[in-house]
């Protein structure tokens, strides 16, 4: 079978930034094992697979590893492939997805991602986790993921995990958050996920269902600029929405292609 494939390098507007993720689109469902194959083949944090139907898109997303219920990269991936690529003239795309209907609204280079908001709760952090990080968090929070704020940026940059230790715990589908206030933004990030292909995920939209409800109340702000700190870099623009959170971002397309499952 021969499918089309493209490669979209997601929150930024340069290639080799931000987080790439591939979408593939289906006339049909192919066996959960075959979408996993292709993906663990793509060797990118996630792809995403979506079929068009008359009055939606079914959308569905896979790292190397399992299916996600929630991601942000290749959402707006799929948004970028079907306005930019496939022509889609509407300013407003709904995704049926595991995590319910998601819309993506597109002005310009802007695209939108109106995501669920996960406000995260305090708790405590695992002594695997805590044995596995050279530096410890001042606050510890979770909601899907584990949230772990820390005074400065450059903490967040020099954080770094011993994955022996790491991958002792299954988070399976979430991860560990690390963050703190931004230096020129509002706040920065970075994400790991314990026993996964890819132990550091370049730019994370779904952490920022978490992210943005709690930097919004400790800073007493609805608007708020992001960026995650990983090699690769990200940039987003966050709005906490009343239960739901705006997450922004440009894109570029890197591939078009083609593969062959036999």
């Amino acid at each position: 079978m021969k499918l089309e494939i493209y490669q979209i390098d997601t929150f930024t507007d340069k290639i080799f930034g931000g987080n790439p993720a591939c979408v593939v689109p289906l006339k049909y469902w192919l066996p959960d094992k075959i979408l996993l194959k292709i993906s663990q083949e793509n060797a990118v944090a996630e792809t995403a697979f979506f079929i068009e139907r008359e009055d939606h898109i079914h959308l569905r997303w896979f790292t190397p590893d399992i299916e996600m219920d929630l991601c942000g990269h290749a959402t707006l991936a799929t948004a970028h492939v079907l306005n930019k690529i496939l022509g889609h003239q509407k300013e407003k795309i709904i995704f049926k997805t595991l995590s319910g209907d998601l819309s993506v609204s597109i002005e310009k280079e802007l695209y939108t991602l109106d995501f669920p908001s996960r406000e995260p709760s305090a708790t405590e952090l695992p002594d695997i986790i805590k044995r596995s990080l050279n530096i410890q968090p001042k606050t510890v929070l979770k909601s899907r993921d584990y949230l772990l704020v820390y005074e400065t940026e450059k903490d967040i940059i020099n954080i770094t995990i011993d994955r022996q230790i790491f991958d002792q715990i299954n988070l399976d589908p979430g991860g560990v958050i690390v963050t703190s206030k931004g230096s020129n933004c509002d706040f920065v990030s970075r994400f790991f996920t314990p026993q996964s292909s890819i132990l550091e995920d370049p730019v994370t939209g779904s952490a920022h269902c978490s992210l943005i409800p709690y930097w919004s109340e400790q800073l007493r702000k609805k608007k708020l600029t992001a960026k995650q700190l990983s090699d690769r870099g990200g940039d987003l623009l966050c709005v906490d929405n009343n239960g739901r959170v705006l997450i922004s971002g440009k894109a570029k397309t890197y591939s078009v292609g083609y593969f062959f499952t036999e």
